[in-house]
């Protein structure tokens, strides 16, 4: 069991290792959409590359839920066939967002060995969600077109 201390350590070296194994400028929250962002998760068990969507106004997430659950079949085809949709998923916090991820189990934040497998899945989910984005970015953050 590693202390608070070593636990935040590991976690820092994870993030710098990780950015120089692929230095890039990620799009993550600078969708320019509020409260639409790409993340990295990562813990002892699992990885995870996600979209979250989560606008205080429930319409909002509904209609880009929906927008991009339109485009699910491409997505899965020609970007990230392993997707998972959720237009529910409710957090521990008790609040209620939508999401789209894709997931890796069997590897550990705190076993090194790991890493370059972790490095690669979120290297190359990230990179397939983002080109997705960019693809569709006009329809999706047009309020205005219903799916």
């Amino acid at each position: 069991m590693y202390s608070k201390t070593e636990t935040l350590f590991i976690k820092k070296e994870f993030w710098v290792k990780f950015a120089e194994e692929y230095p890039r400028k990620w799009l993550l929250y600078d969708t320019k959409i509020k409260d639409f962002s790409f993340k990295f998760y990562v813990d002892n068990k699992k990885a995870q590359v996600l979209i979250d969507i989560e606008p205080k106004d429930e319409e909002k997430r509904k209609i880009y839920f929906e927008k991009i659950e339109s485009l699910r079949q491409i997505l899965l085809d020609e970007f990230i066939p392993e997707a998972i949709f959720e237009r529910d998923f409710h957090l521990e916090t008790g609040k209620v967002i939508s999401k789209i991820w894709v997931e890796k189990t069997g590897i550990s934040l705190m076993n090194k060995n790991t890493w370059p497998e972790i490095f690669e899945f979120f290297y190359e989910n990230m990179d397939a969600f983002e080109r997705f984005f960019y693809e569709y970015r006009d329809y999706i953050e047009d309020l205005e077109v219903n799916t």
